[in-house]
């Protein structure tokens, strides 16, 4: 077991990692329009480019983790960060829109292996009364490159270029490839994962009843999280100074309920922890169908929101290590991503709501897809190994 002060730089530059891998996901968000404009594309055409890398994800993660699990920890995460940090220099230098697809893919195979072995990782070298704070600190740097690095690689786009906002992400990545080669252990020991392990749990359906909670559980967030914009402008009438305030809260609760997740799933149990969130998101996701309000109330709503959804990953990570205990590397990186496929679904639900029934029933269609979240984690937890 590593010391205090070991566990300590582990643990920031893992978190460091992640929010270099969240920061080159996340920015097409912010940097679409240049984008689209560069290659003569549509704005449709260019949101393809998260597509793209969301789906990748989903597929390659939970394999590529498997096939990498003979590996050594540090091997693995030195390799895959490179592999991002390469696929993001390849997409700022793309010649045409069809390279930088290739490249997202890319991206997305490295950050498909980072992120779940740096869970895996940070499990296997925290005590158990503490891997709750472990792992919400490590998964710390994915919320922060939301509410720091998404703007601010949007405002370099502006500013110099989309190709720039991409550059940065590759220049953050170099002292932290440096960081994990000091600070990762050599001689880890791990559970090692195969292609067998990979078909094992996805065999096992009461293990995937729990790993999918997180795509009902992110699906009704992003119901809302996909259309806020719009759903300010048009019952608020906010631009772009009243959006930008509301992201800000939003993201400032979103790293609240990072740290918030772990210590309440250390505390009282992370399926206890999953009722309570899960339960909270029932009951504000319909307040937004109640826009207009007072300005104060949206930020107060944007807020207790946030916290309550970005509470969810650190006590879901925990009930996952318990409910698949042979195959932690596996069931982490299937969690991973279930994140994307929960994204997707999301999205893709509110903007059926949208062309159905207007804008302003998507909050009360995201309680729905709440409660639905609610009810299947219920029959996760009876029918679960995790009690």
């Amino acid at each position: 077991m590593l010391s205090a002060r070991e566990r300590r730089f582990l643990i920031g530059v893992l978190s460091a990692g992640n929010f270099i891998v969240g920061m080159g996901a996340f920015v097409v968000i912010g940097i679409l329009v240049p984008l689209a404009a560069d290659f003569g594309v549509s704005d449709a055409e260019a949101g393809m480019v998260m597509t793209v890398y969301a789906l990748s994800y989903a597929v390659l993660s939970p394999l590529l983790v498997a096939l990498t699990g003979a590996f050594g920890r540090r091997r693995v995460l030195l390799f895959s960060l490179t592999l991002f940090a390469l696929a993001a220099l390849l997409s700022a230098l793309s010649p045409s829109i069809e390279v930088l697809f290739a490249a997202r893919v890319l991206a997305a195979a490295g950050a498909g292996v980072f992120t779940p072995t740096c869970a895996a990782v940070v499990a296997a070298t925290s005590p158990d009364e503490g891997r709750g704070k472990a792992l919400a600190q490590v998964f710390f740097g994915l919320t922060l490159a939301q509410v720091l690095g998404v703007p601010m690689g949007s405002f370099i786009a502006y500013q110099i270029g989309w190709q720039a906002s991409l550059g940065v992400v590759v220049l953050l990545a170099l002292p932290c490839i440096w960081g994990i080669s000091r600070y990762v252990p050599r001689g880890l020991k791990f559970q090692p994962t195969s292609l067998a392990a990979l078909g094992g749990v996805l065999a096992d359906w009461r293990v995937m009843l729990q790993v999918l909670f997180t795509a009902s559980f992110l699906g009704s967030i992003y119901v809302i999280f996909t259309y806020l914009a719009p759903l300010l402008t048009q019952t608020m009438g906010y631009g772009r100074n009243g959006i930008t305030l509301v992201l800000v809260i939003a993201g400032l609760g979103a790293v609240a309920g990072n740290l918030v997740g772990g210590w309440l799933g250390d505390r009282i149990g992370p399926v206890r922890t999953l009722f309570l969130l899960t339960a909270g998101q029932c009951v504000l996701l319909p307040l937004f169908s109640l826009l207009p309000m007072a300005n104060g109330l949206v930020l107060a709503l944007a807020f207790a929101w946030s916290v309550t959804g970005w509470s969810f990953m650190a006590p879901q990570q925990m009930r996952l290590l318990t409910a698949s205990p042979d195959g932690q590397a596996v069931v982490l990186a299937l969690n991973a991503a279930a994140i994307y496929i929960g994204a997707a679904l999301g999205s893709a639900y509110g903007g059926v709501v949208i062309e159905a029934f207007g804008i302003g029933m998507l909050g009360i269609s995201a309680g729905l897809f709440a409660a639905f979240a609610l009810v299947h984690l219920w029959a996760g937890t009876r029918v679960g190994r995790s009690g």
